[in-house]
């Protein structure tokens, strides 16, 4: 790797750190925020209507991920007229296909009784309909938001991106504490909450906007063309959210569903403390993903191998060290995070962990299949080892109770690590052997103090560096 690479690693990790670090500050809030003015059973029926809207990911029908690989993969050959055009069109199909979907929402919701449906008592029927249609509307904006973080990272600038991202979701949380903290209801904190992403989504728009001038909106570039040509690898994007939302959403709902909300709450609260983990993972998937989509734009091979090596590297020191440092901390920091409210269980929460630890190399290597669109068969063994998942997460909850329910989470992870590393391998032009050799050899330039020494050479305009940058 160049000198030019390298830096923008250290920057993109510094960036994600900071957007990991404003998810965790999110998780780490809520929970006894939320617990002190509303109560268990109130909290509990708010994490399950919450995760109803979390389903809505699906509506941009994957493309815009798709369109960030290929704007990244155009721009390194130097292709910007191919990158606007992919823009343009992506753009305008997500506003239809978001704008239908807020139409079909708020009719479904109008007739539908989902207080009834969710079995919830403390918010009524009323209330559930419009949190629905408030969050479904706030996680719609987040296409769009996601194609508008496209556009800084096809010129190298996607650390910067990530940061106003971060930045704006902290914000916008915090926002929406205010009327928690001030005795307001369910419906009131996701009205809030709907608004300030509103606001957040046409301020990035802006910003985008005088940020890259070549990268405009209209639809002189706008191609239907362009549209058919990212369906194939678009649709299986949608396997994704869909995925993930069935392995959180869903499986907590299963859990809800066989045990109640109190025990929605335990197994929540557990696996949030479980998830930093898995945040900081996703922390190096991010970094190395519009570097792999740039390398593969310019078909340079050794690069490729060299950066799935050192992705998949990091991906598992760091979850191996910080699972062990919340297994040693996490009870009682679950103790005395939740007030007391949320009984700690050692045993649980070992189990949550080491589902980290299963999903560690797996996620991280597939980062090369995603970053270059060739996810396809990656999307199907997804869903697939999901949608298992959360009916075994049911019956196992139902029958054999919490811990069997949290082993249940295993199972995708399983399937998944038998799938995805021979096929990156294939890609990176990559042996087993070598492969795993590479696994005991840190280089020197990736170790934390080498990377702590250039971030602090690196000065904080460093996050927004020249546009040519690619």
């Amino acid at each position: 790797m160049d000198s030019s690479t390298k830096r923008r690693l250290a920057l993109g990790f510094l960036s994600n750190w900071i957007a990991k670090l404003a998810g965790t500050i999110v998780q780490l809030v809520q929970v006894p925020v939320f617990l002190h003015f509303w109560g268990v059973p109130l909290y509990g029926e708010w994490m399950i209507v919450t995760a109803v809207p979390s389903y809505l990911q699906i509506s941009n029908f994957g493309f815009g991920s798709v369109a960030g690989n290929e704007m990244a993969m155009m721009t390194a050959r130097g292709d910007r007229e191919g990158a606007l055009r992919v823009f343009q069109s992506c753009w305008w199909l997500i506003t239809f296909i978001c704008t239908t979907c807020i139409v079909l929402l708020g009719l479904t919701v109008y007739w539908l009784p989902a207080a009834h449906y969710l079995k919830l008592n403390a918010i009524g029927e009323t209330d559930t309909k419009w949190i629905i249609f408030y969050l479904g509307c706030a996680v719609l904006l987040a296409q769009l938001e996601s194609l508008l973080q496209s556009a800084y990272r096809c010129i190298g600038r996607y650390p910067y991106g990530a940061f106003l991202k971060s930045m704006f979701s902290l914000t916008a949380f915090g926002a929406m504490l205010i009327p928690v903290a001030l005795g307001g209801g369910a419906r009131v904190t996701a009205l809030v909450f709907a608004l300030a992403n509103v606001f957040f989504t046409v301020v990035m728009s802006v910003m985008m906007r005088r940020d890259i001038p070549w990268i405009r909106f209209g639809w002189s570039h706008a191609s239907f063309a362009e549209i058919r040509r990212l369906t194939k690898p678009a649709f299986a994007f949608m396997a994704f959210p869909i995925g993930n939302a069935l392995n959180l959403q869903g499986t907590l709902m299963a859990v809800g569903y066989a045990l109640g909300p109190t025990s929605v709450v335990i197994f929540g609260t557990a696996r949030t403390v479980s998830r930093v983990a898995f945040q900081i993972v996703q922390m190096v998937n991010n970094t190395f993903w519009p570097e792999m989509s740039a390398a593969f734009g310019t078909n340079d091979i050794p690069l490729i191998r060299t950066l799935h090596r050192r992705a998949c590297q990091m991906a598992l020191a760091v979850s191996l060290f910080v699972v062990a440092a919340m297994m040693t901390l996490g009870p009682w920091f679950l103790n005395h995070w939740t007030g007391g409210h949320v009984p700690p269980s050692r045993g649980l929460l070992a189990i949550l962990l080491l589902v980290v630890i299963a999903n560690a190399l797996w996620s991280t290597s597939s980062t090369l299949l995603a970053a270059i669109n060739r996810h396809q068969r990656l999307a199907a063994w997804y869903l697939v080892a999901t949608s298992i998942t959360v009916v075994l997460t049911y019956l196992l909850a139902k029958h054999l109770g919490l811990y069997w329910a949290a082993a249940s989470l295993l199972v995708s992870e399983l399937v998944m690590n038998m799938y995805v590393l021979p096929a990156s391998l294939h890609l990176s032009h990559d042996t087993f052997a070598e492969f795993m050799t590479s696994m005991a050899h840190f280089p020197q330039s990736l170790r934390p103090a080498s990377l702590l020494a250039r971030l602090r050479r690196t000065s904080a305009p460093g996050l927004n560096p020249p546009e040519e940058t690619v």
